[in-house]
């Protein structure tokens, strides 16, 4: 029952996955065969390489290849579980007997088991998720060199560089369980990011730009990332403070996700039924104009976060999370679902590729009706209390005059409450920041309280 392939020995990735689901459902046998009721097995392959360099010398070269099984089985609604990262026979077994011996300890709970056998994931589907890259060590160098340069050439301001780096790997992973549901995945991911810094002494500034893809054809160039990183760091000099008030705040397009993110957080099933969330029993009320939906397309061809079947291997499905404003469902996992005396979304796991509704062409158009206030570049800190949705987070970016850029600032905190900077949402942007899951512009809010150092 050992396995020891590695992928990049394997020929063919698909015959490998093969291998790994063979070897999955060899595990489940030995769980029933010591009297499981249910078992589920997650087993999985990761390797890649990353490299990082610092003023024009290599600083780091790293290849990571990181194997593992997670074991669960259940003995009625009591549960065990156990993992290890080796394969062979023996450990395989020693990890069985583990997670059965704590399964028959344990106490029952009456939410514990597979999801119902009927909502396993039926078709598998070909997402477009596997792009592997052939590239060495001395080329993913001479990448991260290239970027590095482009961006301290770019202005005669950047004075040091924090850095530049590209990573690039590929995952193999099975999930399978007793109910005969076997599901293989295979994806690759990218990077490529430079961090520059700008100024001297007490007038120094520090900003970045990275690209990510699935498919490394479509990275940014080195040079690209360079200069961006360089531009954004060096309109970072010489910020001024600014007056303590109300004022509208526009967040960029990589700071408004963050909203979307404690949105999630908030009507996740975990959240939810520990009832840690400031949207209990929010299902079916309005949260936001009626204008704004969202929509999980969860096997989006080549999306970030794509998946035909979710960790318990309930099949996904496009649905709505927002419509019209509306707060249409939770996002829920089995576990969570039985806990609230519900049905699991297939978002075990979490939500997968999710677009927000645009109502507006980009962020310059955003500037211009916003007129004077906030453009908020970075967000620090994690102010967010998830119970009454308060928010205050560090923030920094520029201050706008009659929708013109006027001047950085920084050390500034802004702070409201979730659920009025929901309702307060004026537009969204076109302009998706298409380097995540959740694909959105950036997104002006009415109002908030903006705390300066005046």
């Amino acid at each position: 029952m050992g396995m020891t392939t590695d992928i990049t020995k394997s020929a063919d990735p698909a015959q490998y996955t093969d291998h790994l689901a063979e070897l999955a459902e060899q595990v489940i046998a030995r769980c029933r065969a010591r009297g499981a009721s249910q078992a589920e097995v997650s087993l999985s392959e990761d390797q890649g390489l990353s490299v990082n360099v610092r003023l024009g010398e290599v600083e780091t070269v790293e290849r990571n290849r990181d194997r593992g099984i997670a074991l669960t089985v259940y003995f009625g609604q009591r549960k065990g579980t156990a993992s290890t990262a080796d394969l062979q026979a023996s450990s395989l077994e020693a990890t069985v007997d583990q997670a059965c011996a704590i399964a028959r300890f344990t106490e029952e709970d009456s939410a514990s088991g597979l999801a119902e056998a009927e909502l396993m994931a039926r078709q598998a589907v070909d997402l477009d998720l596997w792009h592997p890259w052939d590239i060495d060590a001395d080329h993913a160098i001479e990448q991260a060199l290239q970027a590095e340069a482009a961006g301290r050439e770019a202005d005669a301001r950047i004075s040091n560089s924090d850095g530049a780096s590209l990573s690039s790997g590929q995952s193999i992973a099975v999930y399978a369980n007793s109910h005969g549901f076997v599901g293989r995945e295979r994806s690759t991911h990218h990077s490529l990011s430079c961090s520059l810094i700008a100024g001297k002494d007490d007038a120094m500034q520090r900003d970045y730009w990275y690209s990510t893809a699935l498919d490394a054809a479509e990275l940014e160039s080195p040079a690209a990332v360079g200069r961006r990183a360089a531009l954004r760091t060096v309109a970072r000099l010489a910020p001024r403070s600014i007056a303590t008030g109300d004022y509208p705040v526009l967040f960029s397009a990589e700071m408004a996700r963050s909203l979307v993110g404690h949105l999630l957080g908030a009507v996740s099933g975990g959240a939810l039924y520990r009832r840690a969330s400031f949207l209990l029993d929010a299902v079916g009320t309005p949260l936001f104009p009626d204008w704004l939906s969202m929509v999980e397309t969860p096997q989006l061809r080549r999306g970030l976060r794509s998946a035909w079947f979710d960790a318990d291997g309930v099949g996904t499905r496009q649905q709505d999370l927002v419509r019209d404003g509306v707060l249409s469902r939770y996002v829920l996992g089995t576990y969570s679902a039985r806990k609230l005396g519900l049905a699991t979304t297939g978002n075990a796991g979490g939500i997968h590729n999710l677009s927000v509704t645009a109502n507006a062409a980009g962020q310059e158009e955003l500037l211009g009706r916003m007129g004077s206030g906030l453009l908020v570049t970075e967000l620090m800190g994690q102010g967010v209390n998830a119970m009454t949705g308060d928010y205050s987070r560090g923030a920094a970016g520029f201050w706008v005059e009659k929708g013109e850029i006027a001047h950085p600032v920084d050390e500034l905190t802004i702070a409201g409450n979730l659920r009025e900077m929901f309702r307060s949402i004026e537009a969204i942007g076109a302009d998706v920041d298409r380097r995540s899951h959740v694909a959105m512009g950036s997104l002006l809010l009415g109002r908030m309280t903006v705390a300066g150092s005046r």
